[in-house]
């Protein structure tokens, strides 16, 4: 696929205000926006063993796990920071607040002395995360629509799961050589560049779609969303989807060092997986311009059902330990399908509200960011020595999820128009 292939209608393009990043820079610019937040994550996770013997905790205990569960409820809360403030003020300002308290709060917890302090700096750290993340969604729709967005998300996610193939190794590859903090810092310095690049990226919001920024506004704003069925079951579908990430996210590392003793190959493990979360990712970019929305997220929902539903049987049979290779297949069956749905079905849920994008984007951001955070912390902290309780956690995810998307496709046409 090629940018011209994505390019925004005549009627969906705006006028740039400042900023001269357009067409492929564009797109590059906010996928690198949207993988700063993925950066804060998975750099992490090598060091995930430092940390329990910094702080004093067992060598499997899933504490840990609040490295990740504190960033997502501060991904989950950040939204509101920024969305309705974009929808009047337009998308550049806020971005650069974000971008600020990135910054800073990756700064905090490189400093902090405690382990309490590490968590509150990383919640803090979600904050500013959810800046580039909310607001490149909003920046995509106020210049894309439909199956465009759709391809176009996609296509993004691929390249941005470059992120989870290579940060777990940097992160190893930085901390034997320098203090596992830098996995902290090192985002910081990130974050500074992509400040800079910002300088060139164009306010996609023109003045004549802005919406005062009000408390009424906001609330009619987000009634709109939540009123609406296709965008409030998807929104809802997308959270038990973002809740199987999160729990493979924070359950993977302690199942891989724990259950299997194979804690220095987790790099390479989670290197694997994200490779088939990229190629799912352009592959579902490539079959929506063909059969649309809503039959490519029932079918690839059906699937993703079918498999966790093996991954429960083969879980059980196995005494909750099956053969490394097979819980590879398991999971390479189950997360790769659930993240690939994810973008499509956040389109579905945009698609009806694109006068309210910043508003929409802030409010299916936090509902998806809490909500699956929550639910991965659930599925993570569940674990008893065997794959048993994410095989079950992910099978009653995939349930969920499948049970909304028939609700919300039962409204959506079949038209596949692309602007």
């Amino acid at each position: 696929m090629t940018v011209s292939d994505i390019e925004p209608s005549t009627g969906e393009q705006s006028t740039s205000v400042r900023g001269t990043a357009s067409g492929r820079e564009f797109i590059i610019l906010v996928t690198a926006l949207m993988a700063s937040g993925a950066l804060a994550i998975d750099l992490m996770l090598p060091a995930f063993p430092d940390m329990r013997a910094e702080y004093g905790m067992s060598p499997d205990s899933t504490q840990v796990a609040w490295i990740v569960t504190a960033f997502f409820l501060g991904m989950a809360v950040g939204p509101w920071l920024y969305g309705p403030v974009s929808d009047r003020y337009g998308r550049r300002a806020p971005l650069f607040v974000g971008m600020t308290i990135y910054i800073l709060a990756a700064l905090a917890a490189t400093f902090a002395p405690s382990w309490g302090w590490v968590i509150a700096s990383r919640f803090v750290w979600g904050l500013g995360a959810a800046a580039p993340r909310s607001l490149a969604t909003a920046m995509i729709r106020d210049r894309y629509h439909g199956e465009a967005m759709a391809r176009l998300m996609s296509t993004i996610m691929a390249v941005f799961l470059l992120v989870p193939i290579l940060a777990p190794s940097v992160g190893a590859g930085l901390i034997v050589f320098l203090p596992w903090r830098v996995v902290f810092w090192f985002p910081a310095v990130v974050g500074v560049g992509l400040m800079l690049w910002c300088r060139r990226l164009p306010e996609t919001l023109p003045v004549d779609k802005r919406r005062p920024f009000t408390w009424s506004a906001v609330a009619r704003a987000g009634k709109e969303v939540v009123t609406h069925r296709q965008t409030i079951s998807f929104t809802v579908a997308v959270t038990f989807l973002f809740g199987i990430m999160t729990g493979y996210l924070a359950g993977s590392e302690v199942i891989v060092e724990d259950v299997y003793d194979l804690g220095a190959w987790f790099p390479l493990f989670f290197g694997v997986i994200a490779i088939l979360l990229a190629l799912n990712s352009l592959n579902n970019a490539r079959i929506v311009k063909k059969i649309g929305i809503k039959r490519i997220v029932k079918r690839m929902m059906f699937i993703g059902l079918g498999a966790s539903a093996v991954f429960v049987v083969i879980a059980f049979a196995s005494g909750g330990k099956p053969p490394f290779w097979l819980l590879m297949v398991c999971f390479a069956g189950v997360v790769p399908v659930a993240q690939g749905l994810a973008p499509i079905c956040n389109t579905a849920a945009m698609t009806p509200v694109p006068h309210v994008a910043g508003t929409a984007s802030a409010l299916i951001a936090t509902v998806t960011t809490a909500g699956g955070s929550l639910l991965g912390g659930v599925a993570s902290g569940a674990f008893d020595g065997t794959v048993r309780p994410l095989a079950v956690a992910f099978l009653s995810f995939n349930l969920v999820a499948a049970f909304l998307v028939i609700v919300a496709t039962r409204s959506m046409s079949d038209d596949r128009t692309t602007h």
